[in-house]
């Protein structure tokens, strides 16, 4: 039936009959078309052009049919709403268990609008019935339907240059891009372009085809990531190693990640992950020499200082080598982390974030993180969220980064339906709309694929994307316990399951291809032997073997740690009388500023004038000083919390009248200055002092500092602390110049509440009356600590009485060096 629109009424006789004519002619050529194609013509014989003024007096169909229009539309629309079913649910239907016996989303219910042949209780033999009585079900599609031509929306790639499909190849499609080794979650992003170039990646035919050169360059790296597992096996069987059987495709993983990111221009890649595979992941993608690493298992080998508090499996590296694929120079680094398996989250994103700023990479395209995760952890452990709300703050973004998770689905004990309350454990990523690709890690190329993809889409977007490795733990938690005691049938299982290098192996034979499993195997097993011997000759752990950046800043070429002196930090009064100048300005032109604070900064220039100091000055004095030397940049990372104003610094202006424009005076001090930054975080402690501590890592020449809006709010941020910035010279062989500002800790300005935490925390410091501001005395200081701190009542300087500003900087040596700057 053919509706047509009110006629509009100045049009002639004439005009109003070529409209209607028009109208219905269309409807007609629609008609035509859907007959035709019902009848199961070709989609170029089903189209019939319209008809003339002079033409025919009724179109003819090829199939002289006269069927129900209504039911084509309704049986086009149903196969559209069908293919949107997989894109969106197909993932949970995805063969994603390497051992069978677990759904990876925890429901063995397939969803009533999918239709599987893949099904659970192996029923291929009746797939087409099966495929019939679900679509019959939910669409009310029936088996004649299978067959019929429908025409693809633009929404789907599943007709490659096809524009139209029968039913049964639709479903056969849309079965191998979603509902095989790789499921894919995206359908939750609410961007279209994003969601089409997923689409177009994997739903396109044959996308999934590798080269012979790219597999035996697969097969070696899986060789090499199961042998070097072997070999600790064999030959130090009782030792821990947190060994990475069962997810050995995680080498070829990162490797595959790696080359595809410098392909597209990266140079730097920081890396952080727990201490499952650690050992692998140093030896296979980071390259370090495996005497290095095997010597670690020598109970003789003797430290060369301090810096051995922690077990191998928690120390990172880095190295500056030749990537083999791209033939470019590419920096890779692991950060050390304890056994809090997440707390580098944040560590990492902020070290990527200072190398980017460092060299001038405001886009990510040059510097870009990578963290593996695992299961349980990615999904109980809050600093993971909070690391990801920092993936698109202005301040704290690195511009995408590639999550991959090795999904083990046990957590030490604890099976994943006791260890999470989502389906996935990856449901965290959903928040910041990160594409989430799940694939079987006991299918190599399916690894090798999504992999290559996640880097892509980190390139092309800069946005996050996280890829979860479906696997299993072969062994127990360490490699002395025995897992039979709690996951009984799991393990039954896994003892029947052949590796994954033996599965590609077989593969590759039954696809004809030469077999070259054996020499890759001896081999590698002869590079691990010659290693093996050279490491016994290793009696001393050496510093520089360790660090997860350049200490040549600190030490010599030899490991010895350099001598550092203070030199002398003392201004004329004309220079802070300059800095006192600049903060009580606006030094931006037509910049209109809140009346209360124009006040604020009269007052402030009065002070300048009668040459009197307040506390806020006086640290804005010691910051400006410090940034007009050049060397140092300053960063202040202040509490979402935290009310503009409070401790009356005022270091960020805002337009009255205008969004977003805002003055930093403290950026006007001098013309060849360093930057000044001053960041609104998000309302975390944990991860921002993480991000932090991640930054002031990359330069030894920047003063870093994090703000707690109270002296206790560093309570959250413990662990930090506690398994970073306290033990970092006997743990890590790492020194840190983060310093955190916590207000009101002993002044008596807040309720005892806050109060009581900080008075413990420093209850050793001297002279507790009169500090206002100062890191936390009670834990060990580290190199280049720079500290601030105000002496209402110091009289040492010779020439005055008035407040002092102390800047103090700890050496390596760890004695007090103070410079005191009376403004007198």
């Amino acid at each position: 039936m053919c509706v047509m629109s009110p006629t509009p009424t100045f049009l002639t006789p004439t005009s109003k009959l070529l409209i209607q004519f028009d109208s219905c002619t269309a409807c007609k050529s629609w008609d035509v078309f859907f007959r035709n194609a019902n009848a199961g013509a070709p989609p170029g014989m089903a189209h019939q052009s319209p008809l003339s003024l002079a033409g025919l007096p009724q179109a003819q169909s090829l199939a002289g049919a006269q069927p129900n229009v209504e039911k084509l539309v309704e049986d086009h629309l149903a196969v559209q709403s069908l293919i949107r079913a997989y894109q969106i649910r197909g993932h949970h239907v995805a063969q994603l268990d390497p051992l069978g016996i677990m759904d990876a989303d925890l429901d063995s219910h397939v969803p009533n609008d999918i239709i599987t042949s893949s099904d659970k209780l192996d029923l291929a033999l009746f797939k087409d019935r099966l495929s019939i009585l679900t679509v019959g079900g939910f669409y009310g599609l029936d088996e004649s339907d299978l067959d019929k031509v429908f025409r693809l929306p633009t929404t789907t790639f599943i007709g490659g240059t096809e524009t139209a499909l029968p039913l049964r190849e639709i479903i056969r499609r849309l079965e191998m891009a979603y509902c095989q080794h790789i499921g894919v979650e995206f359908m939750f992003i609410n961007d279209l372009d994003q969601c089409q170039w997923i689409r177009e990646k994997f739903e396109k035919p044959g996308v999934m085809q590798f080269t012979l050169e790219e597999k035996r360059t697969l097969l070696a790296r899986m060789v090499r990531s199961t042998r070097f597992e072997e070999f600790l096996q064999r030959k130090w069987s009782s030792e821990k190693r947190f060994g990475l059987e069962g997810c050995e495709s995680l080498i070829p993983a990162l490797k595959t990640i790696i080359d595809k990111s410098s392909e597209k221009g990266v140079e730097n890649v920081v890396m952080g992950m727990p201490h499952r595979g650690r050992l692998n992941v140093l030896a296979n993608v980071i390259r370090k020499e495996l005497e290095q690493i095997f010597c670690q298992f020598d109970s003789k080998l003797e430290a060369a200082d301090e810096g051995s508090g922690d077990v191998k499996y928690h120390l990172g590296m880095y190295h500056r080598r030749i990537n083999r694929v791209t033939d470019r120079n590419i920096t890779l680094s692991l950060m050390a982390n304890p056994s809090h398996l997440e707390a580098v989250d944040p560590v990492v994103q902020g070290k990527t974030k200072a190398e980017q700023f460092y060299c001038g990479d405001t886009e990510g395209h040059k510097v870009m993180s990578i963290l593996m995760h695992g299961d349980a952890a990615f999904a109980g452990q809050g600093v993971v969220y909070e690391t990801f709300h920092l993936s698109d703050l202005p301040s704290y973004s690195t511009h995408g980064t590639v999550h991959v998770v090795v999904n083990n689905q046990i957590g030490f004990t604890t099976d994943p339906r006791m260890a999470r309350s989502s389906p996935y454990p990856t449901d965290v990523a959903r928040v910041v709309n990160a594409p989430i690709f799940h694939v079987n890690a006991d299918d190599p190329e399916a690894v090798v694929y999504v992999c290559n993809v996640a880097a892509e889409w980190r390139a092309t977007f800069h946005k996050d994307v996280v890829v979860d490795l479906v696997c299993y733990r072969r062994l127990g938690h360490n490699e002395m316990d025995e897992p039979m005691f709690t996951q009984p049938l799991m393990y039954k299982q896994i003892k029947k399951q052949k590796g994954v290098m033996q599965k590609y192996g077989e593969k590759l034979i039954a696809e004809g291809g030469r077999h070259e499993t054996g020499e890759e195997i001896a081999k590698y097993d002869k590079i691990c032997e010659e290693a093996h011997v050279r490491s016994k000759d290793e009696k001393i752990l050496h510093i520089k073997h360790w660090l997860d950046s350049p200490g040549l800043v600190f030490f010599n070429l030899d490991g010895q740690p350099k001598s550092l002196t203070c030199p002398s930090t003392g201004l004329t009064e004309e220079e802070l009388t300059h800095i006192g100048q600049v903060a009580s300005s606006v030094p931006v032109e037509d910049f209109t500023i809140h009346g209360g604070l124009s006040r604020i900064l009269k007052a402030r220039g009065e002070m300048i004038k009668n040459r009197t100091v307040d506390w806020a000055l006086g640290e804005y004095m010691a910051f400006g000083s410090l940034l007009k030397e050049g060397i140092h940049h300053v960063i202040l990372s202040v509490s979402q919390m935290m009310v503009s104003g409070q401790n009356h610094r005022h270091h960020v202006l805002h337009d009255q009248n205008v969004d977003k424009r805002v003055c930093i005076p403290m950026n006007h001090v001098a013309p060849n200055q360093a930057p000044y930054t001053v960041c609104n975080s998000s309302l975390s402690e944990y991860g921002v002092l993480g991000f932090e501590l991640g930054f002031a890592m990359a330069s030894p020449n920047a003063l870093v500092l994090w703000e707690a809006q109270f002296g206790d709010f560093h309570n959250t941020a413990q662990c930090i602390i506690d398994q970073f910035i306290c033990p970092g010279q006997a743990k890590w062989v790492r020194q840190n110049g983060i310093v955190l500002l916590l207000p009101h800790g002993m002044e008596g300005m807040v309720n005892q509440v806050h109060i009581m935490t900080r008075t413990a925390q420093i209850s050793k410091a001297k002279e507790q009356s009169i500090i206002t501001l100062k890191p936390l005395r009670a834990y060990p200081p580290t190199l280049c600590n720079f500290r601030l701190k105000t002496y209402p009542n110091l009289t040492a300087c010779s020439s005055g009485t008035e407040p002092v500003i102390c800047i103090f900087l700890v050496p390596f040596e760890r004695k007090h060096s103070e410079v005191c700057v009376n403004v007198n």
